[in-house]
């Protein structure tokens, strides 16, 4: 092996020789080519030679791996995808909240294309939200307000007023929730959930979140009429004016106005489920900004 490298170094020797005289001019990059070759050549050699030399005792040095190097100081790492807060989990489900309380689970931001949610799914999602602990302490809130306005007057005050306030609240909101979300949803294979669309002006977000009450997004990723709102809140308020509603209250024009108020007030989430993404990051932008400057707030 020995006698076959000095040919070879030698060789490699004038080449290296003959491109670098001035007389002769090469096309760099073939140069480069056939020096880096040379180079591969003669270590190639010399170990070999080295090999040969060695005794036989002692065990040939083995190559050290090479580790991965680390950022020199004053180099920036290379910057992590953030993760972006109230996206979908649970197979289409967020876990986000308005405010971080009120449940907005059928809310997702920076989700085009995620899969439609099967029928159980939806219920399920609907579930969730409705019966979760927060909203049980919203409607004591409510069912509070309408004591102080005196609203159901029939209902009269005291406790037993209060309590039939509640469970008015609870079950208006428990019916149009499932109808609209899960129901309607399911039979007509449209999709339940809020697709925030997270960008552009103020007012054409404004106007995109006000159109999702007519306009919604099918199972097939299509946008169609939102019959489910329409039908599924209608419903609902017919079955709650005719069930447990006061007797005087029973008519169809009790029936038009609680179906009015609960389609205003889906128009008004709608409002706020597309921007609440913009003011939770607001919050932690000056929540972050005294850590930033190594000042804890408050100082």
């Amino acid at each position: 092996m020995g006698k076959l490298c000095l040919p070879l170094a030698a060789g490699w020797l004038v080449l290296a020789v003959s491109f670098s005289t001035p007389a002769r001019q090469a096309d760099p990059r073939q140069a480069g080519e056939l020096a880096v070759s040379g180079e591969l050549l003669v270590p190639e050699c010399q170990a070999a030679e080295g090999d040969e030399q060695q005794p036989s005792g002692n065990p040939p040095a083995q190559a050290q791996p090479q580790t991965p190097s680390q950022p020199q100081q004053g180099e920036q790492k290379p910057e992590e995808p953030e993760k972006k807060q109230g996206e979908q989990v649970d197979n289409g489900i967020s876990k986000d909240r308005l405010f971080y309380l009120l449940p907005n689970f059928l809310t997702l931001e920076n989700a085009a294309n995620v899969p439609p949610l099967s029928a159980g799914e939806k219920f399920k999602a609907v579930a969730k939200g409705t019966f979760d602990p927060v909203q049980f302490t919203w409607y004591a809130v409510l069912a509070g307000y309408g004591q102080e306005t005196d609203s159901y007057p029939t209902y009269g005050q005291g406790a037993l007023g209060y309590a039939k306030r509640y469970g008015t609240i609870f079950g208006d909101t428990t019916i149009e929730n499932f109808m609209v979300g899960a129901v309607f949803p399911s039979i007509l294979r449209q999709d339940p959930r809020y697709f925030q669309m997270g960008k552009g002006g103020f007012w054409r977000r404004t106007w995109y979140a006000m159109t999702r009450i007519v306009v919604t997004r099918a199972d097939s990723r299509n946008e169609q009429w939102n019959a489910s709102e329409f039908f599924g809140s209608a419903l609902a308020a017919a079955i709650s004016t005719y069930s447990y509603h006061p007797s005087s209250q029973r008519n169809i024009s009790n029936v038009g106005s609680t179906w009015g108020t609960q389609v205003a007030l889906d128009s008004v989430a709608n409002e706020m489920k597309e921007f609440w993404p913009d003011i939770r990051r607001h919050f932690h932008k000056k929540a972050a900004a005294p850590a930033a400057d190594g000042k804890t707030p408050g100082n």
